[in-house]
């Protein structure tokens, strides 16, 4: 077989690689980031130093043994693969320290998946304490101060809440108290329920407990929805990191099938060239899919 026949086989992997990247794996990530959509809600920008602050204190952080094992990992796997693909000891390090400079991306994208789905499951302490507590008092300001005071909610909700109270008595009315809150948290079921309170307070309505209850139901039903489609993202995205490693081991499947050829090969610039490519475009896309899954929570 031929160098020039070779190069033609190596690049319909590489054209195999981009197309299916591109086209079927773009759908795949996009029905992730879609189910997503339908579920969570923007969360309000935060410094990773506070991200990072209350990842550690819900004990969720890295160990400094579990950061080295992961480097190591991503060192000796980048290594292996290259070496295996170019057989050139040097490279394989180019690559590897190109990796393990990934780690520190890959742990942010990590705390802000974290962050995000601590920040909704406190959105939902929030939301049904306060209707929990609005039936028994009446009063949106009463319900918020029982729910701050009950301790059921933790920073940064927790002192948001506090904000809102303290503007609802310095300003006489609970508006700007609600816009307050949903401009932080644009959650629809945030912004529903404060819809509610507003009719109601503004409107005087004799019997909410009708509104109250099928609002509880709304949350219980996007719980519900939220907890499941998490554990169907982490599967999906388990099966999606495992094809993409094996899609690394092609070129395997390539050595096998012309031997020694392989090495006459490599002496040619622009199959080396289309090597690196399918490295680096396989390595593109499986980032791109983690970053999906740990970032794109997007909007309902």
């Amino acid at each position: 077989m031929n160098t020039t026949l070779l190069f033609i086989f190596v690049s319909i992997i590489a054209i195999f690689l981009v197309i299916y990247r591109s086209s079927i794996g773009e759908q795949t990530y996009k029905f992730i980031s879609d189910n997503g959509k339908k579920l969570y809600s923007k969360v309000a920008p935060y410094t990773y130093k506070e991200m990072r602050k209350k990842i550690k204190e819900l004990k969720q952080d890295y160990t400094v043994q579990q950061y080295i094992g992961q480097v190591l990992v991503f060192a000796i796997g980048a290594g292996g693969i290259t070496y295996l693909y170019f057989y050139n000891l040097v490279v394989s390090i180019i690559y590897a320290v190109l990796a393990v400079m990934a780690v520190p991306y890959i742990n942010y994208l990590r705390c802000k998946r974290l962050y995000s789905e601590f920040i909704f499951e406190q959105i939902q302490v929030y939301t049904t304490n306060v209707i929990m507590e609005f039936a028994t008092t009446q009063s949106f300001v009463k319900a918020l101060e029982g729910v701050y005071s009950s301790g059921v909610l933790e920073d940064p909700v927790k002192e948001d809440v506090n904000v809102m109270i303290q503007m609802a008595y310095e300003n006489g009315t609970i508006n700007q108290s609600l816009e307050y809150m949903n401009e932080k948290y644009d959650y629809y079921i945030v912004k529903n329920m404060h819809q509610l309170f507003l009719q109601i307070t503004n409107e005087g309505s004799k019997d909410s407990r009708e509104s109250l209850e099928n609002m509880s139901l709304d949350i219980d039903m996007l719980v519900d929805g939220v907890y499941r489609d998490r554990l169907d993202r982490a599967a999906f995205y388990k099966k999606f990191v495992i094809f993409g490693l094996v899609l690394y081991l092609m070129v395997a499947l390539v050595q096998i099938m012309i031997g020694d050829t392989y090495q006459e090969l490599l002496s040619l610039w622009y199959a080396r060239l289309l090597l690196h490519m399918v490295v680096i475009i396989n390595t593109y896309f499986l980032l791109s899919g983690t970053k999906y899954y740990n970032e794109n929570v997007g909007a309902e």
